[in-house]
């Protein structure tokens, strides 16, 4: 293995860590409120994230208080798929440990907001007494795999799930940090080797790692924006193998003009026998090859981008002791989830509901949670988490049917048949208060600009057609925002940049139109585009094609369009003696 000279402090932070413990158990063990800043680095790979309330920060400081500490917990769920009592756990812990709600994550898994110091051994432990682990939902290493959460009982929808808790038990930390501090307590003697990781080594990966796998002609898994992606193929019913895809990733850093939002390449195409090593020899080339001087560049995308994906294959193929072929072909129609009523193929059910920004709560009408946990307890059905943060009941008896539509209108859950088709496959992140890095709200404002846009469709008769529209606070893009067909991304307090020319399929980048739109004109910002779309369009055509056909897309996002705001807004923050919140 390549020997690193590691300049990155996080680096640095990995090395001294003896295998992720650092000083976590000994903070747990006291007064503490929150955790060093090494520390925070670490506990990042045992699911959690540290955070505090920005709502609450500049109040809070004036009258001489801590920051109001707290902890989003992220739970590792292959596929989406869990059962009905481990649903009903991790309902109950939103209670008991955290502040009432679960949030569907973009990669398949739940997220709980507002876990106390005192209470997050208690919440990781539980999640694992569950059968489910936080360990490296997040950190250095593979995160979540996604596969097509669509639970359709045929070769390829089963295969994916199948394969996806394949990759993911593959690629699973063996540090026992783990376990010693949050489940069993057992400790590592003082003069103990530690355990050897064979995949990722003592330095693990230089940043993140998104797989994800998905089944055409459905690409709900947003494969274009992972580092690694499979595409199933399935010829008469059968799965031979995978179409390989790597180097997609859409985060960027205010400032630096060195990064930029990537789509996934094709790479080649492997029989089913060969996947798992597939995945393991280009997560290694990447192990070995990611930049450990900057985070900002290390994810495998640069890699790619700096030294080609010619010399990419050739590392791969070197590694992996298997047979390759070229890419074969394959099509994608959609991004979205199946919502509704669908037929298995195994004479059972499966029922797709739309969630609201993916936040499962009891709000004054809309009461997801309540209905979620009724239809989970009466049914006994499990459940698979979407990319797009809905939520599938599946392995449903017709005779059950009404049943579950009669517990969705008594909790006011509304149908997506009264929707048009662009908030059906709408998003937004979380961003404020939870998210350091969100520069706008998203999550707590899309609703409400998802109301005005849906207005002006369903004016110009444009609600049934398919329009990808999503939200992120911030440029780094949790939500996706660069392949939408129409994506807003914060700038700073209510005020957006505004792109176009993406695709509902997922395989094409947007372009800057607007630099900065205030969020109350955000319909007002694309009224133009809808309306030209509905004047001059071909019959049956998408707006995905229409803008194909019609644009040059605008310049491909960099963190320019950002930052020269961000360092007026900290002047000026400066200048008023307030902490910055960006």
């Amino acid at each position: 293995m390549k020997i690193y000279v590691m300049p990155s402090p996080v680096e640095k932070i990995k090395d001294d860590s003896r295998g992720i413990r650092g000083n976590i158990e000994p903070t747990l063990a006291s007064d503490a409120t929150h955790f060093s800043e090494d520390d925070y680095q670490l506990l990042k790979f045992h699911g959690t994230y540290q955070q505090d309330d920005r709502d609450l920060r500049v109040k809070r400081k004036q009258e001489g208080l801590d920051k109001a500490w707290s902890f989003m917990v992220r739970t590792k769920c292959p596929g989406g798929d869990i059962t009905a009592e481990r649903y009903l756990v991790l309902d109950r812990l939103a209670d008991e440990v955290a502040n009432g709600t679960m949030r569907i994550t973009t990669r398949q898994g739940i997220q709980f907001h507002g876990v106390l110091m005192k209470s997050l051994r208690q919440c990781i432990a539980s999640v694992n007494k569950a059968g489910i682990t936080t360990w490296g939902a997040c950190g250095d290493v593979v995160r979540n795999t996604l596969a097509t959460s669509t639970p359709l009982r045929d070769a390829a929808h089963d295969d994916v799930q199948r394969l996806g808790k394949e990759i993911s038990d593959t690629f699973l930390p063996h540090a026992s940090s783990y376990q010693e501090i949050w489940v069993n307590g057992k400790k590592l003697e003082s003069n103990a080797a530690l355990e050897d990781e064979p995949i990722y080594g003592k330095h693990y990966l230089p940043r993140k790692f998104k797989i994800a796998l998905a089944v055409p002609p459905q690409n709900d898994v947003d494969i274009y924006s992972n580092d690694l992606g499979f595409v199933c193929h399935a010829p008469n019913g059968k799965v031979e193998g995978y179409t390989i895809l790597v180097g997609g990733g859409f985060g960027m850093t205010h400032g630096l003009l060195k990064t930029y939002p990537v789509l996934a390449l094709p790479l080649f195409y492997v029989k089913r026998e060969h996947a798992l090593a597939a995945a393991i020899a280009i997560v290694q080339t990447q192990r070995d090859n990611g930049n450990r001087d900057d985070r900002k560049l290390s994810r495998l995308k640069y890699v790619i981008e700096q030294k080609g994906i010619e010399w990419f294959r050739a590392e791969v193929v070197s590694r992996l002791k298997a047979p390759t072929e070229t890419v074969k072909p394959f099509q994608f129609t959609t991004v979205a989830d199946r919502l509704g009523w669908h037929e298995q193929g195994d004479g059972k059910l499966f029922c797709g509901v739309w969630v609201s920004q993916g936040r499962i709560k009891d709000a004054d009408k809309i009461r997801y949670r309540t209905g979620f946990r009724t239809i989970v307890q009466r049914i006994g059905c499990p459940v698979r988490l979407t990319a797009n943060c809905n939520i599938l009941f599946y392995n449903i008896e017709p005779s059950k049917r009404g049943e579950v539509d009669q517990i969705l209108k008594e909790h006011d859950i509304p149908h997506s048949d009264g929707f048009t088709e662009a908030r059906k496959t709408s998003h937004a992140c979380v961003a404020l208060p939870t998210c350091g890095l969100a520069l706008a709200e998203s999550e707590r404002v899309f609703s409400s600009v998802m109301d005005g846009i849906d207005a002006i469709l369903r004016e110009l008769r444009l609600e049934k057609e398919p329009i990808l529209i999503r939200m992120s606070g911030c440029p780094n893009g949790c939500p996706r925002p660069y392949n939408a067909d129409i994506a807003f991304v914060g700038r700073g307090p209510k005020k957006y940049a505004v792109f176009l020319g993406g695709s509902i399929v997922g395989d094409r980048l947007v372009g800057l139109e607007h630099k900065s739109v205030e969020e109350k004109n955000l319909p007002k910002a694309v009224r133009p585009y809808l309306e030209e779309f509905a004047a001059k369009r071909k019959s049956g055509e998408t707006f995905s094609a229409f803008w194909g056909r019609t644009h040059v897309t605008g310049p491909r996002p960099v963190p320019e369009q950002f930052h020269v705001e961000l360092a007026e807004r900290a002047a000026k923050l400066v200048g008023a003696k307030l902490e910055p919140v960006g």
